[in-house]
This record gives structure tokens, sequence and C-alpha cells, in this order.
């Protein structure tokens, strides 16, 4: 295992609350909806970005000296999928797409 990078770790959950842009209330009631389950890819059950939306939730009601090594390695992961999926916005109105839906499910709204 690689040895810890605080100043890695540091920059990790500055570009979290960087790229997720929605309180865990917002993102809570967000994910209740139908449209947050509607989109994203899953086996029938649960999509991932849903999923990855519960563990934000978390995440953001977390105090930092509290996240584990776990926690950081899906923030990465968040700020990654964020990052890439702004990069193809859609022309045209966002308000009612699945490309703002499943950034919403990471905890990002484009809209905001």
């Amino acid at each position: 295992m690689a040895a810890k990078q605080p100043d890695g770790r540091e920059d990790t959950v500055r570009e979290f609350h960087d790229a997720v842009n929605m309180t865990a209330k917002q993102l809570e009631k967000w994910l209740a909806t139908d449209e947050s389950q509607s989109v994203g890819q899953s086996d029938g059950g649960e999509s991932v970005g849903h999923a990855s939306g519960r563990r934000i939730v978390e995440l953001l009601n977390k105090n930092k000296g509290d996240l584990t090594d776990d926690d950081v390695a899906h923030m990465r992961k968040v700020v990654g999928y964020v990052h890439r999926h702004i990069e193809q916005r859609p022309s045209g109105d966002i308000t009612d797409t699945k490309w703002r839906y499943s950034l919403m499910n990471w905890g990002h709204d484009p809209k905001k």
C-alpha cells in the first residue's frame, strides 16, 4: 500500500467539496425522486450513481477528521465522475435531462 500523502488527501477533500454543490439535505431529497432513480447503470437494482449519492450524503455529514481512506477513495471517484460528466454537457436546455439527473445523483447540480 502506498504511503499516506496528507497533501493529496486534503486536495481530494477540497476538490470533493468543490464538485459536490448540493447539501446533504438537498441530495437526500433528490435521491427520493423517481427522476433520480430513473437514470444510471444498474443490474436491475439500484444504479451505481444512486448508491454513490447515498454514500455522498454520508460523507457530507462526516467530520473531516473522521474520514477513512475508503471515504477519501470514494471522494476521488466522485470528483472524477463529475469532471468527466460535465465535459459531456448536451446542447440546449438541460433542466429535464438524464445528463443532469445523473450528475445530481453524484451530488452536482449543473443548474446551480
